[in-house]
């Protein structure tokens, strides 16, 4: 079985953050890192390949030349190769544009099992594994907290507000795992050093067969329109109770149309 597991490098959550004057994050003017929640993909698949399920395990990434930090990240945490996918007119692309991309990249590979993050650090939208399963019209399940591969057949355990669901779907098919799956082991020195060694082929949009008007800011169907700093905190309103605390602060909501 071939696993292709999709990671990106996001910027440090604790940096902060720049915009270009296109308004996107200027991803070079702050540091990075391979995302938080991919790790948790990472962690899966390499299990994976240990246990025998899996022969092959390649990491796809679509980002700038400094995402081969993030491909490095996961080689040196298991895996056997990494794919980059670097092109300047993907610069500003959205989900759709990005989803289109990873989808033509793994047509391309191969794949049997394509694992993902729940979301993605930096845009947290979660909609990128269900957009590319569609696209390349392979069964999907989302949000596992537990996996598990027997031949031809995944299966899933899936934590919500009100039941645990097990869900099992067939081969070829994309799956998202969450933060509950288990944490990804910290890479010895000699795995840091060894993924060194490990091939990672780049591949551009032409490459790929998409038109550069499909992705990038120009095709993106959603656009950020302006950027301000967060205001800075000012002190709150302190009530003191003299016996006619509970009328000023109902006339503090009132006054903010709270009540």
């Amino acid at each position: 079985m071939k696993i292709v597991v999709l990671v990106k490098y996001v910027p440090e959550p604790t940096a902060t953050w720049k915009f270009a004057p296109d308004l996107t994050v200027d991803r070079a003017g702050v540091e990075g890192r391979l995302s938080e929640l991919d790790e948790y993909a990472v962690e899966q698949a390499t299990r994976l390949a240990e246990s025998g399920a899996a022969d092959e395990v390649v990491f796809l990434t679509v980002g700038p030349a400094k995402a081969t930090e993030g491909l490095r990240k996961a080689l040196a945490i298991g895996g056997t190769s990494a794919v980059h996918v670097v092109d300047d007119a993907i610069h500003g692309s959205c989900a759709l544009g990005t989803s289109l991309v990873l989808a033509k990249a793994l047509e391309k590979i191969g794949y049997d099992l394509v694992l993902t993050g729940m979301a993605s650090t930096d845009a947290e939208l979660s909609v990128v594994p269900s957009m590319v399963a569609d696209r390349l019209g392979a069964n999907q399940a989302t949000f596992a907290g537990e996996l598990s591969v027997d031949g031809s057949t995944v299966s899933i355990r899936r934590d919500t507000d009100v039941a645990s669901e097990r869900v099992s779907v067939s081969l070829p098919a994309v799956v998202s795992v969450t933060d509950q799956t288990g944490e990804a082991r910290y890479p010895a020195f000699k795995a840091i050093m060894g993924a060194k060694k490990k091939p990672i082929q780049t591949m551009s949009l032409a490459d790929l067969g998409v038109d550069a008007a499909q992705v990038g800011w120009s095709g993106a169907s959603s656009k950020v329109v302006d950027v301000s700093p967060t205001p800075a905190r000012t002190a709150g309103t302190i009530v003191n109770d003299d016996g006619t605390g509970a009328a000023q602060l109902a006339d503090f909501l009132a006054g903010r149309g709270f009540i």
